[in-house]
C-alpha cells in the first residue's frame, strides 16, 4: 500500500506535468488518466510494437478532428479501425461544411430549419447534399473487381481535395483503415443508391477480405497496443484480432463512458478481455471512465511534450 499522493498544480505547469501529478494520485479518474499516458508512452516507444486504434464515437464533431490528424502525423498509430460515421464527419469538415454549437435543444426547430443535432453540436443537412456530390466521381474510380472496405477507404482518403483530413493523413503514410460496418453510415447509403444505379455502377466491397488483415498484424508483431477511444465494432475488431491466434495484446487503453455492468463489449473493462485470450494476464492496461472529448486533449498534450523530450 502507498499513500494517495495530492496532487499539486502551479502556475505555467504543463500538461505533462499535471499528467505526471495525476498518475502519482494513482486513484480514480485522475490515477487513470496518468496512467493512460504512461501506458502509451510505453507502448509507442516500442519499436517492437504495433498501435491499433479503435476510433468510435462523436470526436470531429467534438472538436477532436486536428488531434487524430496530429497522431497520426506524429507516427504514433500503425494501423486504424474506425467507424462509418467518423469518416463521414471527417469528409464533411475537409469539403468545407463546419459542424456549428447547436444553439438551441428544439429538435423540430432544428428538423425544420434543416440542421442535425449530435448533442450540442450540430450539422446542416446540405452537408450530406454536398458530400454526395463529391463522392458519385469518386466512385466512378472504384475498381470493379472484388476488394476490401480497407481498399475502398483508400480510393476515398486519396481523392479527398484537403489536407483537413485524418483519413486522408493516414492513407497518405499508408497506415491500414478498417471499417467493417462502414456500410452503416450516410456515405455507406449513397454508395449502396450508386450500386443500385445499372450494372456499371456495380460495386463488389467485400467486409470478409478485412477480417484477415488486422489477424496477420499482430501475428506478425512481437507486441500490439489496443488504444480505443469508445467501444462497439471498432473495438471488438481490434482485440479480436488478438484472440484468435491465441496472443493477447501487450497494452491497452481504453476511453470510455460506457458501464460493464449491462454485460455489453463497450462498457467491458480490459482485464475482462484477459479471460478471452484478448489481453496478456502480464499486459498493461487502464480504463479511462471519461468523455473522450475531454481525456484524449489531455493524454496526447501531454505525450506529445514526453515524446518529444525522449527523441
Amino acid at each position: 500500500m502507498k499513500p494517495v499522493h495530492q496532487v499539486k498544480t502551479k502556475p505555467g505547469m504543463t500538461t505533462d506535468e499535471l499528467c505526471k501529478e495525476l498518475s502519482k494520485a494513482g486513484v480514480m479518474g485522475a490515477g487513470r488518466v496518468g496512467k493512460a499516458v504512461d501506458v502509451l508512452e510505453k507502448a509507442i516507444s516500442d519499436k517492437e510494437c504495433t498501435v491499433f486504434f479503435g476510433l468510435a464515437g462523436c470526436m470531429v464533431p467534438g472538436g477532436m478532428q486536428q488531434i487524430l490528424i496530429d497522431m497520426i502525423n506524429d507516427g504514433w498509430l500503425d494501423a486504424i479501425v474506425t467507424t462509418g460515421a467518423m469518416v463521414v464527419h471527417d469528409i464533411v469538415e475537409a469539403l468545407g461544411t463546419k459542424h456549428e454549437i447547436c444553439d438551441t435543444m428544439n429538435d423540430a426547430e432544428l428538423h425544420k430549419k434543416g440542421v442535425n443535432r449530435l448533442f450540442d453540436s450540430s450539422l446542416p443537412q446540405n452537408a450530406y447534399m454536398k458530400l454526395e456530390d463529391w463522392l458519385r466521381p469518386v466512385l466512378d474510380k472504384v475498381p470493379r473487381e472484388e476488394i476490401s472496405i480497407r481498399e475502398f477507404l483508400e480510393v476515398l482518403g486519396k481523392n479527398i481535395p484537403s489536407e483537413n483530413s485524418w483519413l486522408k493523413t493516414a492513407v497518405s503514410k499508408n497506415i491500414p483503415v478498417f471499417s467493417p460496418g462502414f456500410f452503416d453510415s450516410g456515405l455507406g447509403v449513397m454508395t449502396y443508391f450508386y450500386h443500385q444505379e445499372g450494372p456499371k455502377n456495380h460495386l463488389n466491397i467485400s467486409a470478409l477480405k478485412d477480417i484477415g488483415e488486422p489477424i496477420k498484424l499482430v501475428q506478425d508483431s512481437k507486441k500490439s497496443a489496443a488504444f480505443l477511444i469508445g467501444g462497439g465494432v471498432p473495438k471488438n475488431h481490434i482485440i479480436q484480432a488478438a484472440q484468435f491466434i491465441d496472443k493477447g495484446h501487450t497494452y491497452g487503453v481504453q476511453i470510455t463512458t460506457d458501464r460493464p455492468e449491462p454485460g455489453g463489449l463497450s462498457g467491458a473493462s480490459l482485464h475482462e478481455g484477459i479471460s478471452w485470450g484478448k489481453f496478456g494476464e502480464a499486459s498493461e492496461m487502464v480504463d479511462v471512465i471519461a468523455d473522450a472529448t475531454i481525456a484524449l486533449p489531455l493524454i496526447t498534450s501531454a505525450l506529445k511534450e514526453r515524446l518529444s523530450q525522449s527523441k
